[in-house]
């Protein structure tokens, strides 16, 4: 297997998280319910009990506590604290769902280049925060992104129109390769011919940007 610096165990993407919990049972009707996770075959090996759910491309583990009088319940909502955060479509949607479940929770809002994202935070059955928000119009920006933003534009001033279309695109790979593929807005804003050549190019985060 080949060594990428970038990666180093190779990995792919999240496979699940696991909450210890006092009930097993309420804690699945939370998830179920209010979250919209689906449950899924657990192994029959497992000689303790618990419960599997799958929802948003990610798994969610329910393991029951052997000693659930001693799990420390947290009752403030505190945005800081540890958290699982979830995108939505529709924050306002949200909002009139967990008022009509009589689910407390606790607004906030991050601005950022005069993009704003809502947020709004409550807790699982035992206390596990759960954060719902609009974060998607965010972009995602590597922080060696001025580097590349760099290299980009200098690239795009020494290229001429004949050859831009396919140096562009093979640039676009290499960003591609080095995780900085949102650099290249800049070129491609002003590439009107590679545009379409390109699509394919950048991941989709980066498209919904241009």
């Amino acid at each position: 297997m080949k060594e990428n610096t970038r990666n180093p165990l190779h990995l792919k993407s999240l496979n699940h998280i696991s909450l210890l919990c006092r009930s097993v049972e309420e804690s699945m009707s939370f998830y179920q319910n209010v979250l919209g996770f689906l449950p899924i075959r657990r192994p029959g090996s497992f000689d303790f009990d618990g419960a599997w759910l799958f929802g948003h491309g990610i798994g969610i583990h329910l393991l029951q506590s052997p000693e659930p009088e001693k799990l420390l319940k947290k009752t403030e909502i505190n945005p800081k604290d540890n958290h699982i955060s979830f995108q939505c479509e529709s924050m306002e949607a949200v909002e009139k769902k967990l008022k009509e479940m009589e689910i407390e929770y606790v607004r906030a809002a991050v601005e950022e280049g005069g993009i704003q994202v809502d947020q709004i935070f409550f807790h699982d059955p035992d206390g596990f925060m759960i954060e719902i928000c609009n974060c998607d119009s965010l972009p995602v920006i590597p922080l060696a992104g001025e580097m590349a933003r760099d290299d980009a534009i200098g690239l795009k001033k020494k290229l001429s129109p004949e050859v831009l279309d396919e140096s562009f695109c093979a640039f676009v790979d290499i960003m591609n390769h080095r995780g900085l593929a949102f650099e290249l807005i800049a070129i491609r804003r002003n590439c009107h011919r590679s545009s379409l050549l390109c699509e394919n190019h950048l991941g989709v985060g980066a498209r919904k940007l241009l």
